[in-house]
């Protein structure tokens, strides 16, 4: 049975999350799970409205009317027709959609091309873009016009793999992503990411990807961002297409079975609290999360300074740790001796354990546990 008092499984830890769509609801699913998460959108979206290069690829289509459209997301179905019906052109459009073979790549652009009254001709099981690709290069595309809806996420290899099998391929930029108009966010969460004040850092898109990293690199510090990523900080992403950036870059990331933000999150509650180490302290179970201890299953926020002393006397867990090494490794303390006497008693006030942490006289201070190999958490 689980126990009732124990800790969320993403208590005590920091997420950060890059998307500009659905970034509350991605953020309120991890929060309910105990997670703090710091938002900071990479990109904004192009209003459909506005944008000239979908009305373009609209009366692109109207004029020459595709063979085949692939649509690939609920939202930016809709979002299309409703921008159409704005140019008075959604009437039109729906009826070169009513004459074209329609794929759609999985349930819900399914359901929202039913909902207007269209009927599609093939959905993969897998809804994987790599499946309609191999059904239609199956089928054979040359000569065919193909109109592919666009979703944020680069499709450069579909579209390529099409038209060298004959194709012509119409881009459909249902919506497009800018920079954001406040950059501070982001360079704060990136800050953050080098400091290793953030635990976990969750993708919905390959465009966000190379947002905060083109940003990085424009302040200098894209390969410290890399090496923490690749280190320290867990990297999720909601699918393979959104790692692309990362994989290229031989940061390790991981993915749902389901390219879902429920199972992101799920995926996430698993996999951080995995990296863990737990130890025993005095007859008591210790595990040290990234801004928290868990203590006997019992939650135990830790201020920063604390955070610090308790990370550097794990990585050498029972073996005695120096006044200077401690000094050192305290945020801003300066040459201060008595700072770390005054962190360390903070500290065990926080831990609810005094007795966790001993005081070795004139050498410093250790874990109570017995001496083992050192370790670095995570």
């Amino acid at each position: 049975m689980e126990d009732a008092t124990a800790p969320q499984p993403l208590a005590g830890f920091t997420v950060g999350l890059t998307a500009a769509r659905r970034a509350e609801e991605l953020g309120a699913l991890l929060e309910r799970r105990g997670a703090v998460v710091v938002q900071a959108p990479s990109l904004r979206i192009v209003p459909l409205a506005d944008d000239g290069e979908l009305r373009d690829a609209t009366r692109r289509l109207l004029d020459d009317p595709p063979h085949t459209v692939v649509t690939t997301t609920a939202v930016g179905f809709r979002g299309w027709l409703e921008a159409a019906d704005g140019w008075d052109l959604g009437d039109a459009l729906r009826d070169r959609l009513a004459h074209a073979e329609l794929l759609t790549r999985g349930p819900k652009v399914r359901g929202a091309v039913r909902a207007v009254g269209l009927r599609e001709v093939w959905s993969p099981a897998s809804e994987s873009m790599a499946e309609v690709q191999d059904r239609l290069l199956a089928e054979g595309v040359r000569g065919r016009r193909i109109a592919v809806q666009l979703h944020g996420e680069p499709l450069a290899g579909f579209g390529r793999a099409l038209r060298e099998a004959g194709a012509d391929v119409v881009g459909v930029p249902v919506y497009r992503w800018l920079p954001p108009e406040d950059i501070g966010p982001v360079d704060r969460l990136t800050d953050a990411l080098l400091a290793r004040h953030v635990d976990a850092l969750a993708f919905t898109s390959a465009p966000a990807v190379a947002s905060l990293l083109e940003r990085a690199g424009e302040r200098g510090v894209r390969d410290a961002l890399l090496t923490a990523l690749r280190r320290d900080v867990l990297v999720a992403c909601v699918g393979p297409v959104t790692a692309g950036p990362l994989t290229e870059r031989g940061v390790p990331t991981l993915q749902p079975e389901r390219f879902r933000l429920a199972p992101l999150v799920q995926l996430l509650a698993s996999a951080l609290p995995a990296r863990v180490p737990a130890l025993t302290a005095a007859g008591h179970r210790l595990e040290i999360r990234g801004h928290a201890a868990v203590v006997d299953g019992e939650l135990r926020p830790v201020p920063p300074a604390g955070m610090a002393l308790l990370r550097e006397l794990a990585r050498r867990p029972g073996w005695v740790v120096s006044r200077g090494d401690l000094l050192r490794a305290l945020p801003g303390a300066g040459r201060d001796p008595h700072a770390v006497e005054t962190a360390v008693a903070r500290l065990r006030a926080a831990l609810g354990r005094p007795e966790l942490i001993l005081t070795v006289v004139k050498r410093g201070y250790r874990l109570d546990v017995e001496p083992g190999p050192a370790r670095v958490p995570k």
